[in-house]
């Protein structure tokens, strides 16, 4: 694991492989370790010829964190991720991101088309813009001091996500109380990269990929059957959308 400094924060990042590079962001609670490196997608993505770059998002796995909500804003975990292309003097890469990764992707594919090449949205579909349910409630979750008392099923699912990853649970919930703003239709309209979007049959989270690819201009949509959110990321028939979809666009 290997370090950079970008507004304010140490940010732990990887890198593997030789060819196109791709960047890989995690989703929230996780890093990119548990995301990436133990489902096999650094793995798969080195053997198929990428240039494997994945970082830990600013309050994740070993990267700083911060207490201020302010600090967790997609444009500046957005501004993480061009800031590392920076770093290793990438001009252009592929991007994936899974769950809150796919929204940071989103907003860097509008904010910096230049440099991106494809964009792979996971986990994330038709939620982008419509919303993915109660929020408040997981933030209340992870500041709770006894676990026990949680009933929410989802809030319990992310507490408990979260103490198996040791995570920083009070940057965790400065976190998810400002990256879960939605995107409009007419922003998600003006990412001209080609975007692949996939969820599982199963994600009661993600909403549908379909609706989403459609507000794209070069979108398109996949669903990962028989999975829900937490078991999409590691599908092999993801995987394998994904290398036909990153070997159709390439850098």
């Amino acid at each position: 694991m290997q370090r950079f400094s970008h507004d304010g924060f140490e940010l732990a990042y990887m890198e593997e492989g030789e060819g196109d590079p791709i960047v890989l962001v995690h989703g929230f609670a996780s890093n990119l370790v548990v995301n990436w490196v133990s489902t096999g997608w650094v793995k798969t993505l080195v053997e198929a010829g990428y240039r494997v770059i994945a970082l830990d998002n600013r309050g994740h796995g070993l990267s700083s964190g911060s207490h201020n909500a302010a600090d967790y804003t997609l444009e500046k975990m957005s501004g993480d991720v061009i800031a590392l292309l920076d770093h290793l003097a990438v001009d252009r890469a592929h991007i994936m991101g899974f769950s809150m990764g796919a929204r940071i992707c989103a907003v860097t594919a509008l904010n910096h088309p230049e440099r991106v090449g494809s964009v792979v949205l996971g986990g994330l579909g038709s939620g982008m813009v419509e919303g993915v349910g109660e929020w408040d409630i997981i933030a209340e979750a992870l500041l709770a001091e006894d676990p026990s008392t949680i009933t929410h099923e989802r809030a319990r699912m992310f507490r408990t996500f979260a103490d198996r990853t040791r995570s920083d649970r009070r940057s965790l919930a400065a976190c998810i109380s400002r990256s879960r703003q939605l995107l409009t239709p007419e922003q998600m309209a003006s990412i001209r990269n080609p975007v692949l979007v996939a969820v599982g049959d199963r994600d009661d989270i993600g909403g549908d990929p379909h609706r989403l690819a459609a507000m794209l201009p070069n979108g398109e949509g996949f669903t990962i059957e028989g999975r829900d959110h937490m078991l999409s990321v590691g599908d092999k028939s993801f995987k394998a959308k994904v290398l036909e979809f990153l070997a159709r666009h390439p850098l």
